[in-house]
């Protein structure tokens, strides 16, 4: 039986549902590609086959369906798809044979982990919110290793858990302000940008609540806004610039912005903090199990940010955090400078190495 070497290696890549699942493993890649890994990707035909191809990541679908917190119907109707979907990856993971599995939940990850348990394929999982999200607690029994972010999450998975961080895209360093401003049309002027953001899907209540300070808003600084797929505003202005979604133009797009205002997902949290660029949070909390109002709590308490609740959201209310958000971004951005964002993805690596057997090298 030939022993395994680096060139040998070989890595199954998951996660989706939203971009929040799938863009931290790119910051992954380059350090596996360095290695000689050999890299695909097992996800569901949505969002992140778009994302994952575009990185020239082989990718495979599999069947999945909704983890659901409430009663309904259509949990009947997806209990069967997570099983066809369980069968999918078993036979897909037989094939391609990995010698770890990296997962950074969302429901589509629930099946490829079971099924990589079953092949005794060692699975490594990544939780990015304060709390773990139901598809890494139903990971944590067939789970080698689980990885998180925020040190609070101690307190939620105790053994077999370690803190490594959340790994951030080289390239969104690399930004150009002038290709940002070129990007959105903008006038070459003094005002301050902000960009507004919703997450991968769009935050309705926000792009409402924006709506009805904009007027206000042109009058003081630029806005660009992520709304999400089919969640355009319908707002024409010179100083305003809509997107539905961006991938590789958002590293421009900071670099362009002087302040953020987005919800409270734990991978962008942490791209904006990265960046150093001072954000006011609008968690989400309607419908939601709560994860982001304590990824949001968890970033004013040591100074990264200010929030404002969705319960709390009023015109009145929006301008007046926009305001704080201006006359404290000096003492945001200090704040923000004591946060090392740097070795996470070496940490991951490392910890999917030891879980494979493979000797612990520095990239």
């Amino acid at each position: 039986m030939p022993t395994k070497s680096t060139k040998q290696f070989n890595v199954c890549l998951t996660g989706g549902g939203t971009a929040g699942h799938v863009t931290p493993h790119f910051a992954l890649l380059p350090g596996m590609r360095q290695r000689g890994w050999q890299i695909f990707y097992v996800g569901s035909a949505g969002l992140e086959r778009q994302l994952v191809e575009a990185q020239g990541v082989e990718f495979h679908t599999i069947a999945t369906g909704k983890l659901r917190r409430y009663a309904s119907w259509k949990n009947l109707i997806d209990l069967f798809k997570v099983g066809f979907g369980c069968l999918q990856a078993l036979l897909l993971l037989m094939r391609k044979r990995p010698d770890v599995l990296f997962s950074k939940g969302g429901f589509v990850a629930v099946p490829v982990a079971w099924a990589a348990w079953v092949l005794r394929i060692p699975v490594v999982s990544h939780e990015s919110d304060v709390t773990p999200g139901l598809a890494n607690r139903l990971i944590k029994p067939v789970a080698r290793k689980l990885l998180y972010t925020f040190p609070e999450t101690a307190n939620y998975l105790r053994d077999k858990s370690e803190q490594v961080g959340t790994p951030i895209r080289q390239q969104l360093f690399q930004g150009d302000r002038a290709v940002g401003q070129k990007l959105c049309g903008f006038a070459d002027e003094s005002l301050p940008t902000i960009l507004v953001m919703g997450g991968s899907q769009g935050a309705q209540r926000v792009n409402a609540a924006l709506l009805g300070i904009l007027p206000w808003l042109m009058e003081r600084v630029r806005v660009i806004h992520l709304t999400g797929a089919g969640k355009g505003i319908g707002f024409q202005h010179s100083r305003y610039k809509s997107f539905e979604f961006l991938s590789e133009e958002m590293k421009d797009i900071y670099a362009l912005s002087d302040f953020v205002i987005s919800r409270a997902g734990a991978n962008s949290l942490f791209e904006v903090l990265a960046l150093r660029k001072p954000m006011l949070l609008i968690p989400l909390e309607l419908g939601s199990r709560g994860d982001q109002v304590i990824n949001a709590e968890s970033f004013k308490r040591q100074g990264w940010a200010l929030v404002l609740r969705e319960k709390d959201l009023t015109p009145d209310s929006f301008k007046a955090q926009i305001g704080e958000l201006m006359t404290q971004s000096d003492a945001i951005k200090k704040a923000q400078s004591t946060h090392n964002a740097v070795g996470a993805a070496e940490r991951i690596l490392a910890a999917l190495s030891e879980a494979a057997g493979l000797p612990v090298v520095p990239s």
